[in-house]
């Protein structure tokens, strides 16, 4: 741990010095941006100005989420060398250096249920915090939000989702699923509208493309100007098995419910077999809170039924017993 100007400066995870190396970050350097007069009529709306910084102790609200979350820890790195680079910069500001122009467009890579979503609204609030973006707001879309279905219609819906995403982050899931359609498809035509925006708004809204690695990869081959576009490529790994019971443990904690230890044995076993069985299918968190969520409906109807003229104990309204755990075609 360092200490700078009177604020302390940790990194993330059990308050260690240095933030995990494990990380598998792209950084380039972004083209040149023309602007100038084809910037589109989005530039007339009124913005809220960015405030300055009234001090830089803003990471530790931000650590706090992300130490709650299980794994990842080459996110939680990623997000921490964002906050060290705005950190700094504005110290070289204020010591009459150049603070340096970024671009923070980013590419988030990995199956469902890795916690995409999650870190996409973590870095939003970042961004606020840190007066990089006036909101700090997170608008999420997909090709159905963004293709329309008739020729102009697609520019005009992107535009108004890039207008409402204004000073905050604009999430696209399953981006990939923009080109699949091929050259006449409306798909591409989303594509070349959101180039533009990020042109006309470099530094008001940050872009984030998200989805399954093998597409993204194949989805940034068809406009070789769109990889230096996105700076930051992070890959968000599926979830172990042990990290899967971890992630259930919590979720049944933060509703007051208790898995018991044969509750944890029968759901590794399931999930050993669902994830290996689902290949690249498999859902990670958004299946454990699902199957987490059955069981909870089946713990109360079992009690609704052994207690019907009783009040159940403590305990049993708690405890979650293997019984509860059930899939369909599955005991």
């Amino acid at each position: 741990m360092r200490q700078m100007s009177g604020h302390v400066i940790s990194g993330p995870g059990n308050g260690s010095a240095r933030p995990s190396r494990q990380i598998n970050v792209v950084l380039r350097s972004p083209d040149p941006i023309q602007t100038g007069a084809s910037a589109h009529a989005l530039d007339s709306e009124p913005l809220q100005a960015v405030k300055p910084l009234p001090s830089m102790d803003h990471y530790a609200d931000i650590q706090k989420e992300l130490e709650t979350m299980i794994g990842m820890d080459n996110v939680k790195a990623l997000v921490y060398e964002i906050y060290a680079l705005l950190y700094i910069s504005r110290m070289r500001t204020e010591a009459g250096l150049s603070g340096g122009s970024q671009v923070y467009h980013m590419i988030f890579k990995g199956n469902p249920g890795t916690g995409k979503t999650t870190i996409a609204r973590i870095v939003a609030k970042l961004f606020q915090k840190m007066g990089v973006l006036a909101k700090g707001h997170l608008i999420e879309v997909e090709r159905a939000d963004l293709v329309g279905e008739y020729i102009g219609h697609t520019a005009q819906k992107t535009r108004d989702l890039v207008r409402k995403a204004i000073g905050g982050v604009l999430f696209v899931d399953e981006a990939y699923s923009l080109a699949r359609g091929g050259e006449k498809d409306f798909g591409k035509e989303a594509i070349d509208t959101l180039v533009k925006a990020m042109e006309d708004h470099r530094n008001q809204f940050v872009l984030i493309l998200a989805g399954y690695p093998a597409e993204i990869e194949d989805f940034l081959l068809t406009n070789p100007g769109l990889p230096s576009r996105f700076p930051i490529q992070i890959e968000f790994p599926d979830y172990s098995i042990d990290q899967l019971i971890q992630i259930s443990e919590l979720m049944a904690k933060e509703r007051d419910y208790i898995l018991q230890p044969q509750t944890i044995f029968k759901l590794r076993q399931h999930l050993m077999q669902e994830k290996q069985s689902a290949m690249f299918s498999f859902s990670n968190a958004r299946y454990v809170r699902n199957s987490i969520e059955k069981a909870i409906r089946y713990h109360a109807v079992r009690l609704l039924t052994q207690y019907a003229n009783s009040v159940p104990p403590k305990q049993e309204l708690m405890s979650i017993r293997p019984e509860d755990l059930k899939w369909e075609n599955r005991p």
